[in-house]
């Protein structure tokens, strides 16, 4: 075998690895006091977000299942920029998801999820990565940007 072929047969198996080592995930759970289908309401009222999501304002599309939206995503201040995403499910009052990325480098799914507990509601914001990237990508600012959206969602629900 010549070198040329050994060097390309090591790349291979470094980006092989690299993708199915490239895992990474955040989440934030936080305690509602209010039924799910108030939660929900607040959510899903992307046009009112400018009044008090911190982290997520929708720029272009509808959310609805099978459609493309792009979010403004503002991970801490001065730090914005642009995601596409697909909506893959929504089930009313229990659960929006969506997803995006580039395939192989680095992927993302994304869920809200809502739990009735006796008269709360717990909230998860789950984020899911793969690809090639994920190995070089610290995913602690997102995870942080979650938290304070899960934390502005609580405010806003229980204020209204």
């Amino acid at each position: 075998m010549n070198k040329f072929l050994i060097i390309l047969l090591v790349i291979l198996i470094i980006l092989i690895v690299l993708i199915f080592t490239g895992k990474k995930s955040v989440h934030h759970e936080i305690t509602i006091n209010a039924s799910p289908e108030k939660v929900w309401g607040v959510l899903t009222d992307m046009n009112a977000y400018d009044e008090w999501n911190p982290t997520m304002k929708l720029i272009k599309g509808e959310v609805k299942v099978g459609n493309k939206v792009t979010y403004e995503f503002t991970q801490d201040a001065g730090n914005s920029y642009e995601v596409p995403i697909k909506v893959k499910e929504i089930l009313p009052n229990k659960l929006l998801n969506q997803s995006g990325g580039t395939p192989l480098f680095l992927t993302y799914n994304h869920k809200y999820i809502l739990e009735k507990q006796d008269d709360v509601t717990k909230v998860i914001i789950n984020e899911d990565y793969n690809g090639i990237g994920v190995n070089f990508w610290n995913p602690e600012p997102v995870e942080k940007a979650y938290r304070r959206l899960n934390i502005a969602l609580k405010e806003r629900v229980e204020n209204l």
